[in-house]
């Protein structure tokens, strides 16, 4: 007979991977239609903002919103799926979710104007905090989960090499808007960054999904 402690280990691991596996597929179900939205949109192409595809009266705005609440529920699920040594990573993920989701749901207006050398709306600034907010806290995500030692091998090797090449990109998309402000430079690092956080995630949820995460003995880590 299995006891009752064990029978509760496996519900829980099965409902992991299957998050993990969900948030996969919901991963790469968002890139597409934001990718779909942004290219075949009638935006401004690398100069302007993501976003801009996103904007009320566009055609494609459905299908970008729709993107990224996908994108944000596939951050939760991807908080589920982690394993109950990465509860800080879990929850920096909750909360990304979270803001992508505002994101989401409060668009910006035409052009997606951003301080210093634009004036945007209240809307545009609640877009594009929420925006900001949420790839920082996939970002600490990422570095939560490279310094814990209790996490599997090959999640820390993701997410250090994700961090490694996603900060120095954050920070340069940050010091573009406020020195360079809309450009084509800004528009590429944005996409350049994205690219690299949804990387991340969808790596990180195929490895959870394929993965028997087992509790690590004392001085050893998760396999």
């Amino acid at each position: 007979m299995v006891p009752p402690a064990s029978r509760a280990r496996t519900s829980r691991e099965v409902t992991a991977r299957v998050a993990a596996a969900v948030a996969a597929v919901g991963t790469v179900g968002g890139v597409v239609a934001i990718v779909v939205a942004v290219v075949a949109g009638p935006g401004p192409g690398l100069t302007g903002y993501v976003s801009e595809s996103g904007i009320p009266g566009s055609p494609y705005a459905p299908i970008f919103g729709s993107g990224m609440f996908a994108l944000a529920t596939a951050l939760l699920l991807l908080a589920v799926a982690l394993p109950s040594a990465l509860r800080t990573a879990a929850g920096l993920l909750s909360v990304a979710a979270l803001c992508t989701a505002l994101s989401a749901a409060v668009t910006c207006s035409d052009g997606c104007p951003l301080p210093p050398f634009e004036e945007p709306t209240v809307a545009d600034l609640v877009h594009g905090g929420a925006a900001v907010a949420a790839a920082a806290f996939v970002v600490f995500a990422m570095a939560a989960v490279a310094v814990c030692p209790d996490a599997a091998p090959r999640l820390r090797r993701l997410a250090a090499g994700a961090f490694v090449a996603a900060l120095p990109m954050a920070g340069a998309v940050a010091l573009a808007m406020l020195v360079v402000g809309r450009s084509t430079l800004v528009g590429v690092l944005e996409r350049v960054f994205i690219a690299l956080a949804a990387g991340w995630v969808l790596a990180t949820a195929v490895t959870r999904a394929a993965t028997r995460h087992t509790p690590p003995r004392r001085g050893h880590p998760a396999r």
